[in-house]
């Protein structure tokens, strides 16, 4: 039985740079998990998460000269790269003329109650592009029915600061929305 090697950041990082494809598999194998997370909480079709996943996989491969560790760690930094691919997407006029389409026969078709699922009129994916300390407040308060107090308990935060993020996290879906 073959042993399996194991990482460091730095070394990981020194051994992309090198081309070496040993490190981009263990890296494929320990980190497309959660970067296929995020883009499924963007795009929500698993068939075009797993394309933008590979896209994102060899923008890491050919980019890897561009990450700077003193700008934070490589794993929060595959996760922008994920995100951003995922968010351009759906920003490409072709996503949204697909999504268009889609919508018009989901209205047409779907039942009245479907109009007001926040999954179906596309509110999560607005709010996953949010910034993660506004994204956190909205789940927590729209999606799960947290009171703003109770938010306040659960991530040991002033009642003010939630009441502003929540403010801010509105005001910048509203700029989503126009």
């Amino acid at each position: 039985m073959s042993e399996v090697k194991k990482y460091g950041e730095s070394e990981l990082v020194q051994l992309l740079r090198q081309r070496n494809r040993d490190a981009f598999s263990y890296l494929y194998d320990n980190y497309s998990p959660a970067l296929y997370t995020v883009i499924l909480s963007i795009i929500p079709n698993r068939e075009q998460a797993n394309d933008i996943l590979q896209e994102v996989f060899i923008k890491i491969w050919r980019q890897s000269e561009s990450y700077d560790p003193d700008k934070g760690r490589l794993y929060t930094w595959m996760i922008q790269i994920a995100r951003n691919s995922a968010i351009d997407v759906v920003r490409s006029t072709k996503y949204k003329q697909s999504k268009q389409n889609q919508e018009i026969t989901e209205s047409v078709y779907g039942s009245d109650s479907d109009h007001f699922n926040p999954d179906k009129i596309g509110l999560r994916r607005v709010v996953h592009m949010l910034r993660q300390e506004h994204r956190e407040l909205v789940e927590l308060s729209y999606f799960q029915g947290f009171t703003h107090e109770e938010i306040a308990k659960a991530l040991n935060m002033p009642l003010g600061t939630v009441k502003t993020r929540l403010r801010n996290a509105l005001i910048q879906l509203r700029m989503l929305f126009k």
